[in-house]
């Protein structure tokens, strides 16, 4: 079966060769290509405060589409790191073909020291998603982090709750919570600054799980940065796999007379064999080209250079005074033929996957109707 690979050996300068830049309002850019055209929001010439490098998966610098099926997860990760000893926190955010942008998935850290990120996305419809990485100083975890190890030995006491209040304040200012979380703030400031009560028992109350709930659904996000968005395909399962069959159509119901002239198969008679096919389990029919086949240097049997009046040639040798790639070969039938055949193996649980062959044989009438088409010599 032909398959067509794409070129991983390209410069960047060859793969952004074919891209177009513009800036048509202040913090965004566009990318475009011939093909495929998407907006690139955040692509940032210099290296933002939090950096972003090395996302993955993104193939050719978003230039195609990474590939999932739907259900199935994946893993989204970069490297992020920021200089100083504040905490800092990373999220990917999907968005489905619709345009809707799907909840924010936390990304944990891979290994200490490593500054590698990760989360799982799990498509759950089939189309064309983006996704993209946000990082940001995170003050909460900061502040997490200091009261654990100021508190306990007597440093900054006063400090670090006063500033766990104002946290609370942001939290309340720039979120909508619910009447309970609001509730949980107000018992929260309440213990944690209450100098009535013992330091040991105000910071229980300051590290507390139900507090710990709200800054991870209600995050606070200090010198945000972000990557992408970045395009993957969400296929459907039989993209993940499936068994083939390769069918020819010529040989099934093909006749030989007494005096050996080969009576092409139709697609009239080869329908007569899907259900055979269906009974072994096979998902999927691969038929081989289905068109004209070219008469100039045609082949005989077992690739000769002599062939006879009746040898027909190999189906890859494509088009004929008969036609071309969009012709049906006039011993297999019509493309109303061709149709029904589909038709029916579906009706059987089976799919139709028609080989893509590119390549023509000299007397294809696109040769002489379009030769800027084709290489001569």
């Amino acid at each position: 079966m032909n398959r067509r690979i794409a070129r991983t050996g390209d410069t960047l300068a060859d793969q952004l060769g074919s891209f177009q830049w513009g800036r048509p309002s202040q913090g965004s850019m566009f990318l475009h290509q011939n093909r495929f055209a998407a907006k690139v929001e955040h692509m940032h010439t210099s290296m933002q405060r939090i950096p972003i490098m090395s996302t993955a998966p993104v193939i050719e610098h978003g230039r195609f589409a990474a590939k999932a099926t739907v259900g199935e997860s994946f893993q989204v990760s970069a490297t992020v790191f920021r200089e100083g000893h504040d905490e800092l926190a990373c999220e990917v955010v999907a968005t489905d073909p619709t345009g809707v942008r799907r909840a924010p998935v936390a990304m944990t850290l891979q290994g200490y020291g490593v500054s590698q990120y990760a989360a799982s996305l799990t498509p759950d419809v089939m189309g064309a998603w983006t996704f993209e990485v946000r990082a940001w100083s995170d003050p909460l975890a900061t502040w997490l982090h200091h009261t654990e190890v100021k508190v306990p030995v007597g440093a900054d006491v006063e400090l670090m709750f006063a500033e766990g209040s104002l946290l609370l304040d942001r939290i309340i200012a720039e979120h909508t919570l619910t009447a309970g979380d609001l509730v949980t703030i107000d018992n929260t400031r309440a213990g944690m600054c209450d100098q009535l009560r013992p330091i040991r028992a105000r910071l229980a109350v300051a590290l507390g799980h139900e507090i710990k709930d709200i800054f991870s659904r209600y995050p606070l996000r200090d010198l945000l940065s972000v990557d992408g968005p970045y395009p993957f395909f969400a296929d459907r399962n039989r993209a993940l796999f499936g068994s083939w069959y390769e069918f020819f159509p010529r040989s099934e119901g093909a006749k030989r007379s007494k005096s050996g002239v080969v009576t092409s198969g139709t697609f009239k008679t080869a329908a007569k064999r899907l259900p055979a096919v269906a009974a072994m389990g096979f998902d999927v029919l691969y038929l081989p080209p289905i068109h004209p086949i070219g008469e100039v240097n045609r082949k005989g049997p077992n690739n000769t250079l002599t062939p006879g009046p009746t040898d027909v040639g190999s189906p890859w040798a494509i088009g004929s005074a008969q036609g071309g790639h969009d012709a049906v070969h006039p011993d297999l039938g019509t493309l109303k033929d061709f149709d029904d055949f589909v038709r029916r193996a579906n009706k059987l649980g089976i799919e139709v996957a028609l080989d893509l062959a590119l390549q023509a044989a000299p007397d294809h009438p696109w040769a002489t109707s379009n030769p800027e088409w084709f290489t001569t010599r």
